[in-house]
């Protein structure tokens, strides 16, 4: 509730006026008489708590109104848009994850070696690289010199390729980081010292003692930022040409769709809600001491 009221209110006091937006998509001259008209038509001249609550009441229908920009209807606009976003989204994850978990193991597993040094290098390189820059030289090597993938559209699965690598490079050095820091914090706890002292062979002591422990923060970070990129990964999206929610987002806030952008900011919170409700889910299924915490 709070997200919608804020929201509401500040592309309210962006520069800007909705019914000149309107008007000049459907071609029509821009005089005061048709300005005034379409914001009565529009129904800005009420005052915001009645402007709010309407839309309030037509959202909790799902019916968001349409588009000042397109005039298409603002949940046929998202649904369309939604499945490239999720699609874009789930590949760039799992790149993050193939890339990060086993280079955060290695690194904790060899701490302070040559493996350790080189895997935090290469990981504060990745995180220092903006994605822009990362995406450019992407398409420069594999589009332009080689020839290799197609740089922008979705089309065929190969054009999923780029930008899913772009997206998922820039996640997994944080990734990365996160998970040899987690690792090695349990490595030095009694419990693994004792497994060790045992005998139990060190793969063993990591794979089956201390990743599942380590995995927490990582469960953390990895929720939040899947729910982070279903509000759309704007840059990676506007590189590729990725029709996801984020081109979508962007328009909307360039042109002062107030259902739009209201709509998307609502997704947005919704999913990190549910982010949120999901890893505290996991949390038992991956260190059963919390769920024996939670038992009388």
């Amino acid at each position: 509730m709070a997200v919608s009221v804020l929201t509401f209110s500040l592309i309210r006091l962006a520069p800007g006026d909705p019914a000149q937006v309107a008007l000049r998509n459907q071609g029509a001259m821009l005089t005061a008489e048709a300005i005034a008209n379409m914001r009565a038509e529009m129904g800005l001249n009420d005052p915001l708590p009645m402007q709010y609550g309407r839309w309030l009441t037509r959202a909790l229908r799902f019916d968001f109104g349409n588009s000042i920009r397109s005039g298409q209807p603002v949940s046929e606009a998202i649904a369309l848009r939604l499945p490239p976003t999720l699609q874009l989204a789930a590949a760039g994850l799992a790149v993050a994850l193939v890339i990060a978990v086993p280079l955060g193991i290695l690194a904790a597993a060899r701490q302070h070696s040559w493996v350790d040094h080189l895997s935090r290098l290469v990981a504060l390189a990745g995180a220092s690289m903006p994605s822009f820059w990362l995406g450019l030289l992407l398409i420069y090597y594999f589009a332009v010199v080689l020839d290799w993938l197609p740089a922008m559209g979705r089309k065929t699965p190969q054009h999923l390729v780029l930008p899913a690598l772009t997206l998922g490079l820039g996640l997994a050095p944080t990734f990365t980081r996160l998970l040899r820091a987690s690792l090695v914090e349990v490595l030095s706890e009694d419990y693994i010292r004792t497994a060790r002292a045992k005998g139990v062979i060190e793969r063993n002591v990591i794979f089956r003692h201390a990743l599942r422990n380590a995995l927490l923060p990582l469960a953390t970070v990895f929720g939040l930022t899947a729910a982070h990129s279903l509000g759309g990964v704007v840059i990676v999206e506007t590189i590729f040409a990725w029709p996801g929610l984020g081109q979508l987002t962007v328009d909307a806030i360039l042109t002062r769709d107030f259902p739009t952008v209201q709509a998307l900011v609502l997704l947005l919170s919704v999913a990190f809600v549910l982010a949120n409700l999901a890893i505290d889910l996991c949390y038992p299924l991956l260190d059963p001491r919390i769920r024996m915490q939670g038992n009388p």
